[in-house]
């Protein structure tokens, strides 16, 4: 009996569980990732003191069953976002904040211990990282007969029954070639997808001690007046590590690293005092500027523009070439759930 054999193209959450459910099937899968880690929308970083910052996805609730039942299939534990306290709102630059208190019976949002990366992590475990490549950047697909062709970046071919792909269907089109080509409706489809947090620039501020928690804030902030345009506390599960973080106004990517630190500090300086000087670490992802992520639209295309559009949940390649992601989800796309939706609807179509 001939074992199927399957290549993902794409270590992030959508790809590591499609690897994770064919491999349950008895399927042997191989997984290429074109970065130097995997996780791809997924990246938590470890700060300098206990803190674990996120730079990617980051929250999820209970209208999020999928995540949930793998959370608890692969055992990691999750814990409530701190809301407590007061929150804040700036309506103008020139007006003191409006403050606020969330209802502690306002629905939580979760996050999970130790951070994101830990469910890439456990993921890439139960596969087995040998069966996961990085530095592997597919650059064509080929199908050959009966079977599947891949190349990488250095002209070494992988060859397998199936494909799945699960790059933002944006940057799938522009960077990969297809022999025979694809058809010309999923091209221009993909080409007016947006890209899940394309526009997005993320930040997290690390400190020694949460002086915002221990002034009464919550560390919550909306605001259209500065930079920051949401922020959250970002405190560690068994409060060890402390940060703020959370969104910066997409338009000033065109500002340096510097400059936009400048601006965040003073921000917060203005809404905290002078504690929200003294800390550890700035941190940052402006995810316009990831090639690996992200690539530039020929047309205009809005937030979540044909995301979970019908055609994504057809093969193609006379039924060897799948697309998983969080865009082509049916439900909840351009969140962790819908990327897990995505490869489960991906590998129930596999025996």
């Amino acid at each position: 009996m001939n074992i199927p054999k399957v290549i993902v193209i794409g270590a992030g959450l959508s790809g590591l569980t499609c690897g994770y459910l064919l491999q349950k099937k008895g399927i042997l899968v191989t997984i290429l990732e074109a970065n130097t880690r995997i996780g791809g929308r997924i990246e938590t970083r470890k700060g300098s003191t206990d803190a674990t910052v996120e730079m990617g996805a980051t929250w999820f609730s209970k209208l999020h069953p999928h995540l949930f039942k793998l959370l608890d299939e692969i055992e990691l534990c999750y814990f409530k976002q701190h809301t407590q306290g007061i929150s804040l709102f700036e309506t103008m630059s020139f007006v003191p904040p409006q403050k606020f208190e969330i209802s502690e019976f306002e629905e939580p949002s979760f996050r999970i211990e130790g951070g994101t990366q830990k469910l890439i992590e456990k993921l890439a475990e139960r596969i087995g990282y040998e069966n996961i490549k990085i530095q592997t950047k597919v650059i064509a697909v080929n199908e050959v007969g009966n079977q599947m062709e891949v190349m990488d970046q250095n002209g070494t071919a992988y060859i397998a029954d199936s494909v799945i792909a699960t790059l933002p269907p944006n940057l799938m089109v522009n960077t990969l070639s297809f022999s025979p080509p694809l058809p010309e409706n999923l091209v221009n489809l993909a080409k007016k997808t947006h890209t899940w947090m394309g526009e997005s620039i993320k930040f997290a501020v690390e400190y020694t001690t949460p002086f915002w928690k221990e002034n009464n804030f919550s560390g919550t902030l909306f605001s259209q007046a500065s930079i920051i345009t949401e922020m959250y506390d970002h405190s560690t599960f068994d409060n060890t590590g402390y940060a703020l973080k959370g969104f910066l106004n997409g338009a000033t990517n065109l500002l340096s690293v510097e400059e936009r630190k400048t601006k965040v500090i003073a921000q917060l300086k203005k809404l905290f005092g002078s504690d929200a000087e003294n800390f550890v670490a700035y941190y940052e992802k402006v995810w316009r500027d990831e090639p690996l992520t992200y690539s530039n639209y020929e047309h205009l295309v809005m937030a979540h523009q044909n995301n979970g559009h019908q055609l994504y949940q057809n093969s193609f390649l006379n039924n060897k070439l799948f697309i998983s992601g969080s865009e082509t989800a049916t439900q909840h796309p351009g969140y962790m759930e819908g990327a897990i939706i995505a490869a489960k609807n991906i590998a129930s179509q596999f025996s």
